[in-house]
């Protein structure tokens, strides 16, 4: 399994092992609309989905023989609630020392045909969508700081969530200025 966002600080499944991994044609982007987790559908919320073009660090996941199908319906039944990705077996590069490995990932890329998708938003107007939106899991704001949290604990760069997490977190109150 290929984690990229949410699966790889919440995967919720038993794993033997869980390496870096780089996936090629596809790149991490707030382009999904949420209506359920972490926004509604009078005030949507963003998450991040696997669009096309460009390129991926995250997650591989093994899964032993045994619990494949566990897995997997674990999987359906949390990522594919809505429809709105596609199932993919993917070619995933192992980012281990030495040589790398190359794998097959299952993964899930977002559907450009489903309503929940949002296309190519600017980092403003993610960022007020993702500041204003909650969820039966919790603010949006809080499904961004966790993923970048774990990329930074990852050694995984990702300039535009960064940036999307200092645009959306509260200004600080100047010294001297604060309520008395």
């Amino acid at each position: 399994m290929f984690g990229y966002g949410s699966l790889m600080w919440e995967p919720g499944f038993q794993y033997e092992a869980a390496e870096a991994a780089l996936l090629n044609g596809y790149h991490r982007a707030f382009c999904m609309y949420s209506f359920h987790y972490r926004g509604t559908r009078a005030r949507p919320g963003l998450v991040l989905g696997l669009d096309s073009g460009g390129s991926c660090r995250g997650r591989a996941f093994r899964i032993g023989a045994s619990r494949v199908q566990t897995v997997r319906q674990y999987l359906w039944d949390r990522e594919m609630i809505t429809g709105m990705y596609s199932e993919r077996l993917v070619p995933v590069r192992l980012l281990r020392g030495g040589a790398p490995a190359r794998v097959v990932a299952l993964a899930y890329t977002v559907d450009h045909r489903h309503e929940q998708y949002a296309g190519k938003l600017s980092l403003d107007d993610q960022a007020t969508i993702i500041g204003a939106a909650r969820g039966k899991n919790g603010p949006n704001v809080e499904y961004l700081n966790n993923t970048v949290e774990h990329l930074d604990t990852l050694g995984i760069a990702d300039g535009p969530l960064h940036l999307l997490r200092d645009m959306t977190r509260p200004a600080a109150t100047p010294p001297g200025k604060g309520k008395r």
